[in-house]
């Protein structure tokens, strides 16, 4: 059976014999995993166990959310729970309340929209989720935006990690909280998104 969750799993950074860092080259990850693919295969005299560790560790370093949370489970056991308790910052926080409207309005546009039955209501809520899809398609290049800009910060805060400075694991963890935030967020608008077509 595969792991579902980091806290499963041994050391995502030891089965890739890759160091512990919270910035990773996307490129040695993918020539990693195509190697330690081949070797884990129960057709190559690997095993379905090894394989699923393998695909687990991949999936845990490709992502940025996922891969500090790792880090941050084996490195410093202390601050995993405090990525549960990072406060949104002011920008994110206008975000999540946009967000949340502009999902409260779709919610009720779909209901609206269930229950029409003549064609001219039907006509004037077509336009009204035109403009929805649109509200929810400009939060979520918002959202690509933020979590682009944090994903490229990832490099500082292996500087101040080697530099061994002592606020960093918070910073981490803020970061971690933070990229899970816009994944959700991400999932939250594409749901809405296929239910508005």
């Amino acid at each position: 059976m595969r792991p579902r969750h980091s806290t499963m799993m041994s050391d995502a950074y030891a089965i890739f014999s890759m160091p512990r860092s919270v910035a990773i080259d996307a490129a040695a990850l993918q020539s990693t995993y195509a190697a330690l693919s081949r070797e884990a295969h129960p057709d190559q005299g690997g095993s379905e166990e090894k394989a699923a560790a393998v695909n687990s560790a991949y999936e845990t370093l490709r992502s940025p959310e996922k891969r500090l949370k790792h880090l941050i489970e084996i490195a410093a056991p202390e601050e995993a729970k405090a990525w549960r308790t990072v406060p949104l910052d002011e920008s994110m926080m206008s975000v999540f309340m946009e967000l949340g409207s502009a999902l409260d309005a779709s919610a009720k546009l779909l209901e609206k929209k269930a229950k029409a039955t003549s064609a001219l209501t039907k006509a004037l809520l077509a336009n009204e989720e035109m403009t929805s899809r649109e509200r929810l398609e400009r939060i979520g290049f918002g959202v690509e935006e933020k979590k682009v800009a944090m994903e490229s910060a990832l490099a500082a805060l292996d500087e101040r990690l080697a530099s061994g400075d002592g606020d960093v694991w918070r910073d981490i963890a803020a970061t971690q909280a933070r990229l899970a935030y816009l994944a959700k967020w991400q999932a939250q608008i594409r749901e809405r998104l296929l239910a508005l077509m």
